[in-house]
C-alpha cells in the first residue's frame, strides 16, 4: 500500500518529501538539543577520580601569613584551598597555551631567569623559599627552584612554580612523540613553532586564587619586593601590582593590538570578562577581602531563582552580599566563590562550550550549575571546601594604619582637624559608606538623620565591626564614574554567568541615559543605558583605604607606585584622595586608553584554515595598521553579537568597511594622517554599535568636591584610621 502510495500523485510526493524533509530538520535539530545540553565529563571524571581523590591540605607551610592570625583546622584548610587549589584549570591553561592566539602561556610566565625582576615587570609575587634555577631541566625549561610545601600533596596541588598562585603539573599527552618534537629554543624565539595548537609541552601550569589575590601585607612590608617572606604576604589585599601585558602577552610586539589592549589595563586591574568575553574592555580592579562578618550585616534582600537554586544553602529569597563591582554576582557567598573558580577555567570542557572565547560575537548559553554537579568532579571538590574557605575568609580584617611600621607618623597632631574631619563624614560619606546606620523608618535626607550619623561617627568604636559601605546598588547615572564595568552583560538572563546572578539583579529598572564624552568632536553625547540588570555599582567599602589606592573600579584616580611600603601606599593615598576631592587634578580626556603606536590585529598562521595561510607572508597574519592614538575602547567595544537580527547586517557591512579600509591603508601605504582620516570615517558607525561609548576613565564621584578646602583635609585625615 505505501509502494502505491508513493506512485500517486505529485501531490503526494510532495507532501511525503516535505514530512521528510520536516522529519530529517527535527532529528538534526534533537541531535543537536543533545549535544548541546548533554553533560560531558571534565578530565577528572573521564579519569574514574571521585572528590575523595582530591583530600584537603592542613599544611601549616603559611601559618605566618595575614599577621601570623590563629586559625582552626577548619579554617587553615580553607587558606590552603585558597592558596593552592587550582580545581583543574591547569587543562584550561594549557588549552589556552594551545589555542590563545599566541597569548596567555603560563609556562613562559613562570620562566626563572625573570625572577629576579618578575615583580619589576610583571607585578607578580614570588613565593619565599625558592630561587632562580641554576640550570634548565631536561627539557631546556628554566623553572625555580625550591622544596616543595609540607603537608602538601603534589598529586592534588601540583609543585611550586617559585610564584604565589601558579602551581606545575607533568602534562599527561606529553608522551615519547611529544618529547621527540620539542625544542625548548623555538618555543621561547619561533612564533610558528609556539604557536602551533597541536604543540604539547611539558608541563602544566594551573592558577588558584592566590595568583591574583595574594600580594603585600601593608603592615608587614617586604624590605624587598622581590624577595618576600610568608610574614609579608596577605591572602586578601588583593594583587594591585599585576601588569597584565607582560603576563599574558609575553611575547607579543608593541605593536600588536593585543599588546596595546592590554597596556589599557592599569597595574593591578584584570578583565574577568576578557575570555568570556562580552565585547567590552572592562578591566577592574582587584578585590580586597576584609570585613565579612559586618559585610554580611547588610547585605542585600535577593530573589534566588533558575539554576542558582541548586546551590547549596540557596533559597528563594536571601541577604546576599554583592561581591563583584556591578553587584551581578548576587548569589551568596558559595555561588560567588564557585564562579570565580570557573572563570579561571574549573570544568573548562564545559564552560568553553558557553561562549566563543575571546572574540565573542555568538550567542552564548549559560554555564549550568546542574551540569557541572552532575559531570565535574572538579566542580563538586571545589563545592566541598567552600564551607571551609568561607570560614577562612571571615577571618580576614582589614590593615590598619596604626599597625603599620611608622604608622603614627602620618597621622595629624591636630587633633581638633580630626574630630572636625569625623564630622565632614558623618554629614557628606557617611550615608553609602557606613553600615552603621539608623533604622530604615529614618530618613536619610533629613536632619534627624544627620545629627544620629554625627554622633554615631564620634563614638569611640565606629569603626569598629563597620564594613564602611552600605553594599547598596547605585544607579551609574547618580555615581557618574566611568559606565563600563556598571554595563558588562555576561550575567544577564540567557548570558554565560545567568546561573549564578538573582531575580532581583536581572529585574532591576533601567537607569536611563548617561552623557559621555566624543572624544572626537568634544561634544557630549547621550547613551541608554540597556536594562535587564546593568547600570549599577555597589557602594564599595573604605576598610584599609589608606592602602589601596588606586582608586576606582579601574585604577584610575590617582597615581601607580611599584612601592609597597608604608611611605608608598601613603603617597597612593594622598594622590588618589587630592584628584577625588579636588576633580579638577584629574586627568580627564587624557584618561582615555589610547593605541601607543601603529599597531596590527596579529593572527598566527596556524590558527587560519590551510587554504588561507600559503597567501600569508610569514607566520602571522596582521590586520591593520589601526593608528596611533586611536581610543582603545572604540573597536574593543563594539558590540559583535549577531543573534539580534536587527543589527545582524548593519555589523556584517561595518566589518566589511572596517577590513576594506585597513586593507586599504595598507595596500597603498598611507601615512598616519592620511590612515587616521580614513578610519575617522567609521567612527559614527563604530560608536552606533559601542555597547560603551564611555571613554574617560576617571571621571564622576565628585561628592566632597564642593567642600572648603580644610574640611577636604580634615576628611582626609580622618579616612587614614580607616
Amino acid at each position: 500500500m505505501l509502494v502505491r502510495w508513493l506512485q500517486g500523485s505529485a501531490v503526494k510526493k510532495t507532501s511525503i518529501a516535505l514530512v521528510l524533509i520536516a522529519f530529517f530538520f527535527a532529528l538534526f535539530a534533537l541531535l543537536e538539543w543533545w549535544q548541546v545540553n548533554r553533560p560531558i565529563p571534565d578530565d577528572a571524571k573521564a579519569a574514574g577520580k571521585t572528590v575523595a581523590d582530591f583530600p584537603e591540605s592542613l599544611s601549616r607551610a603559611f601559618d605566618s601569613m595575614d599577621g601570623g592570625i590563629t586559625l582552626s583546622e577548619d579554617e587553615r584548610k580553607g587558606r590552603n584551598t585558597w592558596l593552592l587549589w587550582t580545581a583543574g584549570d591547569q587543562v584550561f591553561w594549557d588549552r589556552m597555551a594551545q589555542h590563545g592566539f599566541g597569548t596567555a602561556d603560563l609556562l613562559k610566565t613562570i620562566d626563572s631567569r625573570r625572577r629576579s625582576s618578575r615583580f619589576e615587570e610583571m607585578g607578580l609575587v614570588n613565593q619565599p623559599g625558592y630561587q632562580s634555577a641554576a640550570a634548565p631541566d631536561e627539557y631546556g625549561l628554566w623553572l625555580d627552584s625550591g622544596p616543595v610545601e609540607a603537608g602538601v600533596d603534589p598529586a592534588v596541588y601540583g609543585k611550586p612554580t617559585g610564584i604565589v598562585g601558579l602551581r606545575i603539573y607533568p602534562n599527561p599527552y606529553f608522551d615519547s612523540s611529544a618529547r621527540q618534537r620539542w625544542n625548548p629554543a623555538r618555543y621561547f624565539g619561533d612564533p610558528s613553532y609556539y604557536s602551533d595548537p597541536n604543540l604539547v609541552r611539558p608541563y602544566t601550569v594551573g592558577m588558584s586564587c592566590a595568583f591574583c589575590h595574594v600580594s603585600f601585607n601593608p603592615t608587614s612590608p617586604p624590605p624587598d619586593p622581590e624577595n618576600p617572606k610568608w610574614e609579608n604576604l596577605s591572602s586578601t589585599i588583593g594583587n594591585q601590582y599585576i601588569n597584565a601585558s607582560k603576563i599574558f602577552a609575553p611575547a607579543a610586539a608593541n605593536d600588536s593590538y593585543v599588546t596595546q589592549l592590554f597596556h589599557s589595563w592599569a597595574a593591578g586591574t584584570i578583565d574577568t570578562s576578557f575570555i568570556a568575553t562580552d565585547n567590552l574592555n572592562n578591566p577592574g580592579s582587584i578585590n580586597a577581602i576584609f570585613a565579612l562578618p559586618p559585610r554580611m550585616a547588610v547585605a542585600q534582600q535577593e530573589k534566588i531563582s533558575g539554576g542558582a537554586l541548586l546551590l547549596p544553602g540557596e533559597h528563594a529569597t536571601m541577604s546576599i552580599p554583592h561581591v563583584l563591582k556591578d553587584g551581578a554576582d548576587s548569589v551568596g557567598i558559595a555561588g560567588a566563590l564557585s564562579r570565580v573558580y570557573v572563570s579561571i577555567g574549573e570544568y573548562s570542557q564545559e564552560w568553553l562550550r558557553d561562549q566563543n572565547p575571546f572574540v565573542g560575537g555568538l550567542p552564548q548559553r549559560p554555564f549550568e550549575i546542574a551540569k557541572a554537579q552532575a559531570a565535574s568532579v572538579y566542580w563538586q571538590t571545589t563545592a566541598s571546601r567552600i564551607p571551609n574557605l568561607a570560614s577562612f575568609l571571615l577571618e580576614m580584617k582589614g590593615p590598619r594604619l596604626e599597625d603599620a611600621p611608622g604608622g603614627a607618623n602620618f597621622f595629624t597632631a591636630n587633633v581638633a582637624q580630626l574630630e572636625k574631619g569625623k564630622i565632614i563624614f558623618a554629614e557628606n560619606c557617611a550615608r553609602c559608606h557606613s553600615s552603621k546606620q539608623p533604622p530604615a523608618t529614618m530618613d536619610r535626607s533629613s536632619q534627624e538623620y544627620l545629627a544620629w550619623m554625627r554622633n554615631e561617627v564620634l563614638k569611640a568604636d565606629f569603626l569598629a565591626d563597620n564594613y564602611l559601605s552600605t553594599d547598596e546598588r547605585i544607579p551609574v547615572t547618580i555615581v557618574q564614574t566611568n559606565a563600563i564595568r556598571a554595563l558588562a552583560t555576561n550575567a544577564t538572563a540567557g548570558h554565560v554567568w545567568d546561573n549564578f546572578s538573582s531575580a532581583t539583579y536581572k529585574d532591576l529598572a533601567p537607569v536611563g541615559d548617561i552623557q559621555v564624552l566624543d572624544p572626537f568632536d568634544g561634544s557630549t553625547k547621550t547613551f541608554t543605558v540597556p536594562g535587564g540588570g546593568p547600570g549599577y555599582y555597589r557602594v564599595p567599602s573604605l576598610v584599609g583605604i589608606w592602602a589601596t589606592a588606586p582608586f576606582f573600579h579601574n585604577n584610575s584616580l590617582g597615581a601607580y607606585t611599584a612601592d609597597p611600603s608604608v611611605q608608598g601606599r601613603i603617597s597612593a593615598f594622598n594622590d588618589a584622595i587630592e584628584k577625588l576631592l579636588w576633580p579638577e587634578k584629574r586627568r580627564g580626556i587624557e584618561s582615555i586608553a589610547q593605541t601607543t603606536v601603529e599597531s596590527y590585529i596579529e593572527i598566527p598562521t596556524t590558527y587560519l584554515p590551510k587554504d588561507l595561510q600559503s597567501l600569508v607572508q610569514g607566520s602571522t597574519l596582521r590586520i591593520g595598521p589601526i593608528p596611533a592614538g586611536t581610543p582603545i575602547n572604540l573597536l574593543a567595544n563594539a558590540d559583535l553579537d549577531l543573534s539580534r537580527r536587527d543589527k545582524t547586517i548593519e555589523k556584517i557591512k561595518l566589518v566589511a568597511r572596517v577590513q576594506h579600509d585597513l586593507m586599504t591603508i595598507r595596500t597603498q601605504k598611507l601615512g598616519p594622517a592620511d590612515a587616521k582620516k580614513l578610519l575617522m570615517n567609521l567612527v559614527p558607525a563604530l560608536l552606533s554599535i559601542s555597547k560603551c561609548p564611555d571613554f574617560v576613565e576617571d571621571r564622576g564621584h565628585t561628592f566632597g568636591s564642593n567642600l572648603t578646602d580644610d574640611d577636604k583635609r580634615a576628611l582626609i585625615e580622618f579616612l587614614k584610621t580607616f
